[in-house]
């Protein structure tokens, strides 16, 4: 600043007003610093700038490194944060770093706002992070801390996959769940409902899994020692379900012709026609703008009302799923 001061020939005090974007300069003067700046290649501190005047305008992101499914959303949120004039920092959370110190990561570096991608911290802990910045929750419902909240209508996502494998004429239809998350305790609790509504009570069973390849592919092992394969599984989400299909397949189960099978998310992996997975679209883009809308709502009114956006899934249907076979 000291450089551009002087090939300007005025006070550093002044290029700060200048840079600060505060009165006290007149036009002529502002435009031969701008022009010094320029020519020396002079970057003014714009995290400095933000935080002399209260802001940072700083929006952290906290993301789960073993989900591919969340990787869609962040483009997303950059995308958005940059139309909203705001700058994202990650911070990742996994097998080897916690999910708290994570999210205490980014409060360390003054984010103003957060997004938390399927958080497993329990609500007093969310409720403690609300207070002390912009706090949206995308994925899960919590019921008891006044927070932003996105996240897809997982009920109606379970119901279309159980209604399509029941047209048909699967009865044998399994659940491998994605442990004991929220969002996986709400998709099995509606994947027995769905099943009721058609009648299928005793046809409900529940296999534990995780929403990974190695827990879909321990469900897959568990199955093929029972005396007789299911027609249809349903896994907690396409990871699960890549998993499950890679050990069917090794044992000689064909797909759909012995055993049809459905996701949930809609990653990546998921669309690319070696796989052609059906399963449950999420809109990521839509869940990522929200979740920004609501932070960036939060930050301008602090007392405005909570909001919980609930977005409806579309099951996608491709060549895992067929008609149930002869049992």
């Amino acid at each position: 600043m000291a450089d551009v001061a002087e090939r300007a020939g005025v006070s550093r005090t002044l290029v700060s007003l200048i840079f600060s974007d505060k009165p006290g300069a007149s036009e002529e003067t502002r435009q031969r610093v701008l022009r010094a700046a320029d020519d020396l290649r002079y970057q003014p501190d714009r995290a400095a700038q933000l935080l002399a005047r209260g802001r940072s305008r700083t929006l952290g992101v906290l993301t789960d490194v073993k989900q591919t499914f969340q990787a869609e959303m962040i483009g997303t949120v950059y995308d958005a944060a940059e139309e909203a004039g705001y700058d994202v920092l990650l911070s990742a959370s996994g097998p080897t770093r916690d999910e708290r110190k994570a999210i205490e990561a980014l409060l360390s570096h003054r984010c103003e706002g957060l997004i938390l991608f399927n958080p497993l911290s329990d609500s007093d802990y969310l409720r403690s992070v609300g207070s002390r910045a912009a706090l949206t929750i995308v994925g899960r419902k919590v019921t008891d801390a006044a927070v932003d909240t996105v996240r897809s209508a997982d009920s109606t996502g379970i119901q279309q996959s159980v209604d399509h494998l029941v047209e048909l004429r699967h009865r044998d239809i399994v659940h491998v769940d994605g442990g004991e998350h929220s969002v996986s305790i709400d998709r099995r609790r509606a994947y027995a409902e769905a099943m009721r509504t058609h009648g299928l009570d005793d046809y409900v069973r529940v296999v534990p899994g995780a929403h990974d390849e190695a827990a879909g592919a321990a469900a897959a092992e568990f199955l093929l020692r029972g005396s007789t394969l299911p027609t249809a599984i349903m896994a907690g989400n396409d990871r699960s379900a890549l998993g499950i299909m890679d050990v069917l397949v090794k044992a000689g189960v064909s797909i759909p012709g012995d055993v049809s099978i459905v996701g949930y998310d809609d990653a990546p992996l998921s669309r690319l026609s070696r796989i052609d997975l059906t399963t449950v679209r999420q809109d990521s883009a839509q869940l990522a703008r929200k979740a920004l809308e609501f932070t960036v709502s939060r930050l301008d009114d602090p007392e405005s009302t909570v909001g919980d956006s609930v977005i409806e899934p579309e099951l996608i249907v491709r060549g895992t799923t067929g008609p149930a076979r002869s049992t």
